[in-house]
C-alpha cells in the first residue's frame, strides 16, 4: 500500500510540473521562451548524438561502421520524409539489424 501511495504522489507531482508552465504562460509571450522553444530541440538532438557516439572506437571492433550506417539512415530518412520520429525509429532499426545480423 505504501508503494502505491508513493508512486501516485510522484506521478501527480511529475504531471503538475509538466502541465503548470502551459497554464502559467498561456496568454503571455516572452521572447526568451519563444527563442528557447525554437533552439532547444536542435540542441538536445545534437547532445544526444554526441552522447550516443562518444564511446565509438574507430580502431577496434567493427570500427564504428554500424554507428555510421545508423546515423546515415537517420539523415537520409529525415531528408526524404521530414519526419523526426520515423527517422529515429528507422535509424535505430537499421543499427540494431546491423549489430545483430551483419556484424555478429
Amino acid at each position: 500500500m505504501h508503494g502505491i501511495i508513493l508512486i501516485s504522489i510522484i506521478a501527480v507531482i511529475t504531471f503538475l510540473t509538466r502541465v503548470l508552465p502551459f497554464f502559467i504562460f498561456k496568454n503571455k509571450s516572452y521572447p526568451i521562451i519563444e527563442y528557447l522553444g525554437d533552439v532547444l530541440p536542435y540542441a538536445i538532438m545534437a547532445m544526444l548524438v554526441v552522447y550516443c557516439l562518444r564511446s565509438v572506437d574507430l580502431l577496434s571492433g567493427n570500427h564504428g561502421i554500424c554507428e555510421m550506417i545508423g546515423v546515415g539512415t537517420v539523415i537520409l530518412l529525415h531528408l526524404i520524409k521530414r519526419n523526426t520520429l520515423l527517422s529515429i525509429i528507422g535509424g535505430t532499426l537499421v543499427y540494431m539489424l546491423c549489430v545483430q545480423i551483419i556484424f555478429v
